[in-house]
């Protein structure tokens, strides 16, 4: 039975190497993937650079951690603020591409939850943000500059649809930092008049671990 056993074996050597003596020529004549064309490897580059995170992907990663502090809103120029604590939770996604923003508090008396997103274009030099909460069933999305100085901080222009008009409305928001654990967020709109006036602060400072 052994020696059965053994010739069963060389048989099925035999078999396996002719099989691979037969492949070797087809696999050998297999043609190579062709070069890029200088159009194909252009857009490859160009695409390299739009998905590489950056020194301002590197900047916006310093802001990642816990935050907490007041935020005060104005319903109309002449109604009195409601001010109210808020909690953030801010880390890095998509392989440091993107600042991902969790949010909590209390507003006009009702537990608040809010979620964003901030990053920076490399494509257009644009940076850019998105923001959603439980007070809403839609998505305010901003497109801005930020001056390389992080007291003078950024200048962005709003874009969402107002829940009780139903039209698309715009405001101007600034940020700055007056170090690096402090953070200032201003919201402006303008009113029937066509006047600016700020609609909300945010004020928050960095817990340390």
């Amino acid at each position: 039975m052994k020696r059965h056993g053994g010739i069963a074996c060389g048989m099925a050597g035999v078999v396996l190497l002719v099989a691979v003596a037969m492949a070797a020529p087809s696999l050998a004549q297999a043609p190579a993937e062709p070069p890029m064309s200088p159009e194909q490897k252009a857009q490859m580059d160009a695409w390299m650079k739009a998905m590489t995170p950056g020194k301002a992907h590197q900047d916006m990663a310093g802001k990642a951690g816990t935050w907490e502090g007041t935020s005060t809103m104005w319903e109309s120029p002449s109604t009195p603020p409601q001010v109210s604590q808020v909690r953030a939770e801010r880390k890095m996604g998509l392989g440091g591409r993107v600042l991902l923003e969790s949010w909590s508090g209390v507003m006009m008396g009702m537990p608040f939850e809010g979620m964003g997103t901030s990053g920076f274009n490399n494509v257009d030099g644009k940076w850019w943000g998105t923001w959603t909460d439980n007070f809403s069933t839609g998505v305010m999305t901003s497109t801005g500059n930020c001056d390389a100085d992080p007291k003078r901080g950024c200048t962005f222009a709003g874009t969402y649809v107002d829940p009780v008009s139903g039209k698309t409305r715009q405001n101007r928001q600034t940020v700055n930092w007056p170090s690096a654990d402090d953070e200032r967020m201003e919201m402006w709109e303008k009113g029937g008049d066509g006047k600016e006036w700020k609609m909300m602060e945010i004020v928050i400072h960095r817990l340390k671990k």
